[in-house]
């Protein structure tokens, strides 16, 4: 919009909403976290995490897969700064990362499947 005026005028003030838009790459980086959710296996990764810090032994039965499997969806959440991880001794502990995207996530999962938290 090069002089700040949309096309057709239907009476809703855009130029405002426009004008507050957030930028494109900004998009692409809520785009790329659904992409990363498209997966239910990842969201239950990501649920249980939200909930308690695990080991990938631990996980993998907890969502019925491989170890290779858990590690893969944990490397992609990670690499996503969705989860964090300690290593003690030889063991890695996962957990949701204490940010308001995680949560903000965690919240909208819970509404979508309308379950509660234990402890809330």
């Amino acid at each position: 919009m090069s002089d700040g005026k949309l096309p057709h005028n239907h009476g809703q003030n855009m130029e405002h909403h426009f004008d507050h838009m957030p930028k494109s790459e900004e998009f692409h980086i809520i785009s790329d976290i659904f992409k990363l959710l498209g997966d239910s296996s990842r969201i239950r990764i990501f649920w249980l995490l939200c909930h308690c810090e695990e080991c990938v032994t631990n996980l993998s039965v907890m969502v019925e897969m491989t170890s290779p499997a858990v590690s893969h969806h944990l490397k992609l959440l990670k690499a996503n700064n969705l989860i964090v991880s300690r290593r003690d001794g030889k063991e890695v502990y996962y957990k949701a990362a204490n940010t308001e995207q995680a949560e903000m996530l965690h919240e909208m999962i819970e509404k979508m499947v309308k379950i509660s938290c234990p402890g809330r």
